[in-house]
């Protein structure tokens, strides 16, 4: 396993959308371990594989905050949300992309969501809380949506401003 560099906005290729994946190799087993390991050093809940370069219809998330309880690491290969709750969640989001910027996101508090495993199975479940904040957050990731397009245009054009600003300054650091 290895840690991935992860993409900061504004990039193109985090604005594209991912491309389905069609066959569960060794080099995609090796994407979803970097993915899970990137997402818990970062430290983040939820990773898409266009955050770290790839263009994949692939996610991987964990909400277990609990340090006493036992993660429950995820990789979703082309997750689709088939049912939304009619009520709402707001939640303050981040993204690691778009890092120490929050803004608060209302989504559907509940949904279901059918994808593929690792182990070629399909799966579904619904998910609610936290879970189905997240996973709706990285499905955005996979369609080429981050969570500031929910924002009115004048806070996405601030937070961009504060990003392109912080890749400046990571370019000259690099190079001095």
């Amino acid at each position: 396993m290895a840690l991935r560099s992860i993409l900061i906005h504004p990039d193109p290729r985090l604005k594209k959308r991912a491309d389905p994946v069609r066959a569960i190799d060794d080099d995609l087993r090796r994407l979803a371990d970097d993915m899970l390991e990137t997402m818990y050093d970062a430290p983040g809940i939820g990773l898409a594989a266009p955050q770290v370069g790839s263009n994949a219809r692939l996610l991987v998330m964990d909400c277990i905050k609990d340090k006493d309880a036992a993660p429950r690491p995820m990789v979703l290969l082309n997750p689709a949300i088939e049912w939304t709750s009619d009520e709402d969640s707001t939640y303050e989001e981040g993204c690691l992309s778009i890092p120490d910027q929050f803004a608060d996101v209302t989504r559907p508090a509940e949904v279901d969501v059918s994808w593929m495993g690792l182990d070629g199975q399909q799966h579904r479940e619904r998910f609610s809380g936290l879970w189905a904040t997240c996973v709706q957050h990285e499905i955005d990731h996979l369609n080429g949506r981050l969570f500031i397009d929910y924002l009115t245009p004048l806070k996405r054009q601030l937070i961009t401003r504060k990003m392109v600003k912080l890749k400046r300054e990571q370019a000259r650091e690099t190079t001095a």
